[in-house]
């Protein structure tokens, strides 16, 4: 018994002038494949790779969604971001917002990095090594993985 299909969504993230930029990649995972393995595949050797939430959407199955940093392509497409783009759940029991679109999950993602930024010895080396991811992270609001 095979379960719902699963996909692993990249958001490749950069840093501009302004803000914020990000491309939306992903791949269907194929039994036996690594998530964080195809994530790192489609990211195309990211410095930074972490896990940032997951989502079950009708007609997809399941969402595995990774931020990668930096963007290997930073002419490929990229989306400006609205930072205050997080969307939060209509009550304390129902974490999946009514409406969540693509720049809700991006915010999301950045304030992961933020958190891991403060708590994770690679990831904050990585993001210090990066003057500046460390300035845009620094001021950005921090929370854990969630489920959309």
């Amino acid at each position: 018994m095979s379960g719902p299909p699963v996909t692993v969504e990249v958001i490749v993230l950069r840093v501009t002038e302004d803000g914020w930029a990000y491309r939306p990649e992903s791949k269907l995972l194929k039994d036996g494949e690594s998530p964080c393995d195809v994530a790192r595949e489609v990211a195309e050797g990211p410095a930074i790779l972490h896990s940032t939430s997951w989502r079950h959407e009708p007609g997809r199955g399941v969402i595995l969604t990774y931020a990668a940093y930096p963007d290997r392509r930073p002419g490929a497409g990229a989306r400006g971001l609205d930072e205050a783009a997080v969307a939060f759940g209509e009550s304390a029991d129902t974490p999946r917002p009514a409406v969540l679109a693509l720049g809700n999950v991006t915010a999301h993602a950045i304030r992961h990095l933020a958190f891991l930024a403060r708590t994770d010895p690679a990831v904050r080396a990585a993001v210090a090594a990066d003057p500046p991811l460390a300035a845009r992270l620094a001021g950005a609001p921090a929370e854990p993985v969630a489920q959309f």
